[in-house]
């Protein structure tokens, strides 16, 4: 599927998040949170350096973007993801009303937004996310692999 340029440009943006998480050791996921074409929250993974189980890229950008727009209600906003959100992090989005959802790579092992479960389309809820994926696909999976290769590299 071939995207709009400012969706590349975002999910750009959310790539160098990621590319800021894997500087500091962390699993490298960034996320954006777009308003009106503006980014409005950042955010990367800082489990390990916070300690913090819910310091995750997506929880980050959700606070960062509610304290811009003085809300907790982001149903005007979009995400951008370099992989697919957890539970938590789907929880979080659905809470937050975001409207669409825009991430690179999925994840087979703790995926909510289609591969173990989509929690963001389903209907019994009184909110529905809009789920994109694909975008900068190959980037993000690169990133993934060089941060999971050093981890293995350390143990050996």
């Amino acid at each position: 599927m071939i995207f709009d340029e400012q969706i590349y440009k975002f999910m750009f943006a959310a790539l160098q998040e990621a590319e800021l998480a894997l500087e500091k050791n962390e699993v490298p996921v960034g996320a954006v949170i777009v308003h009106k074409n503006k980014i409005i929250g950042r955010g990367f993974n800082q489990t390990e350096s916070l300690k913090d189980p819910t310091a995750h890229a997506e929880m980050i950008a959700i606070t960062a973007a509610s304290s811009y727009m003085k809300d907790w209600r982001l149903n005007e906003c979009d995400i951008y993801v370099t992989l697919e959100p957890c539970i938590m992090c789907t929880g979080a989005l659905l809470a937050a009303r975001i409207n669409k959802l825009y991430f690179s790579t999925f994840d087979p092992k703790y995926g909510a937004c289609g591969s173990l479960y989509n929690l963001a389309e389903e209907k019994k809820y009184n909110h529905k996310i809009e789920i994109f994926s694909g975008i900068y696909l190959s980037e993000s999976e690169a990133l993934l692999k060089r941060f999971f290769v050093n981890i293995r590299n350390k143990r050996n």
